[in-house]
């Protein structure tokens, strides 16, 4: 197809733009016998955790079933935001105001955490604090926006912005939105990079980390734990599990219980060719990260080189390609961008993000396995921060309680985390936004 459709570019790849300077490397994926701690997922919350249980002196080992890093890790749009889809939802009518509060508080906090990390280990990944504007739908979506804005930046502790529409290309070099946010609490970087940075720091640390070894179940066993994998038995004393979107698959799933919370959405990327630099800095000025209000949301930004928009978003409910999903992509980027219609697409990927059914992150401890899961598709930060402190649960080393530790995590019934229902929530929701569209 990439030789046929007329947006790919000669030498088109069906893979992560980000993996040309940092992909993943092979690592050895020979099991020890026994391990204090084993940790399932090599993404941003193993790796972080197994940052934090090496620097309070726990011995580590942390499995992925690709590489280190293969997932979301080093697909995602490298946008660092600062818990704000948490402090955009209503907790107050679940939690009340004062649990709803230290929530909020809990997951803002992951922001300065992982600028505290990149520094603290001489993380080398393009990291960037330059803001975020999120685009207006419709007016409704604006007004909605203003009402949260001031929430925002007292929750966050980071000056939010309202944006008329004719003040947007101050921050975005368009005129299809109705205005939007401009918030602060925003960084970018090279997911790619920090994802390799990060498993260097657990290494340097001490951490094992081994490739290419699946779990397939995990079963208590005296005060421990067994874990059969498709490499051999590894007998753990604890067991922490940070699969996310990726905790069940074709093949199935070693923790059912965690399965039945997540809801796996792929989310797909294209990276354009180079552009002159008169173009990204019109399209981008402040060269800010960009979301829209759109229920099925579109994400982009300038690469972190200045040369490329990459442009992310649900192009499909189905399981689709990235070679099927670049075309939707591309028409979503051209209503936005009208002047790059005739710029072609050098990559295309896609991966999966993990949704829960209260739109919360959580940690805790089920049948005596912890897990850190659930971050709606803004992982960078919230994974690190997940993994930080289901650590220090882990290890008992937890001054106060983590206020997403223990939450009541809800399933449906009959779900056993294979989203059937996706493609008819995802077109009501297609449906949703053109209705506020033409209502504006």
């Amino acid at each position: 197809m990439s030789d046929l459709h007329p947006i790919f570019a000669p030498g088109f790849k069906a893979r992560p733009w980000w993996w040309e300077a940092a992909e993943p490397p092979d690592r050895e994926n020979t099991l020890p016998d026994h391990t204090a701690v084993a940790i399932v997922g090599g993404g941003y919350a193993g790796l972080s955790a197994a940052l934090t249980l090496r620097r309070l002196g726990h011995q580590v080992t942390v499995l992925d079933a690709e590489r280190i890093g293969w997932g979301a890790s080093s697909r995602n749009g490298g946008m660092v935001s600062g818990g704000l889809k948490v402090a955009s939802t209503g907790l107050s009518q679940t939690y009340g105001a004062e649990q709803a509060q230290r929530i909020t508080e809990a997951a803002a906090a992951s922001f300065p955490f992982i600028e505290e990390t990149i520094a603290r280990e001489g993380i080398d990944c393009d990291y960037v604090r330059c803001g975020r504007y999120m685009g207006a739908w419709s007016k409704g979506h604006y007004r909605a926006m203003e009402g949260r804005a001031e929430w925002i930046a007292k929750v966050t502790g980071l000056p939010t912005e309202m944006v008329p529409k004719t003040r947007q290309r101050e921050f975005l070099g368009s005129d299809h939105y109705h205005g939007g946010m401009a918030a602060a609490a925003t960084g970018s970087l090279h997911p790619g990079k920090y994802a390799r940075g990060l498993a260097a720091a657990a290494e340097k640390a001490g951490a094992h980390l081994v490739d290419g070894v699946r779990v397939t179940g995990v079963k208590q066993d005296g005060s421990g734990f067994r874990l059969a994998t498709d490499k051999g038995e590894l007998r753990a004393d604890a067991v922490l599990v940070a699969t996310n979107g990726y905790t069940k698959d074709a093949r199935g799933t070693a923790l059912p219980w965690l399965a039945k919370r997540l809801v796996p959405l792929n989310s797909y990327i294209i990276a354009t060719e180079e552009l002159p630099p008169e173009t990204m800095d019109r399209l981008f000025p402040g060269r800010r990260m960009i979301s829209d209000s759109k229920r099925v949301l579109n994400y982009f930004r300038p690469s972190p080189d200045g040369k490329r928009v990459l442009w992310g978003g649900r192009a499909s409910f189905r399981a689709a390609t990235a070679e099927q999903s670049a075309p939707t992509l591309h028409s979503y980027m051209t209503a936005t961008f009208p002047e790059l219609a005739s710029t072609k697409i050098t990559h295309a990927w896609t991966g999966y993000v993990a949704f829960t059914f209260d739109y919360l992150p959580h940690i805790g401890v089920q049948d005596g396995v912890h897990f850190a899961a659930g971050c709606q598709g803004s992982g960078v930060a919230m994974a690190t921060w997940l993994g930080h402190n289901v650590a220090l649960k882990l290890a008992g080393a937890a001054n106060e309680r983590f206020a997403l530790d223990g939450l009541n995590f809800p399933t449906r019934p009959t779900y056993t985390g294979t989203p059937w229902f996706l493609p008819f929530v995802g077109g009501w929701y297609r449906l949703r936004d053109q209705i506020d569209r033409m209502a504006a």
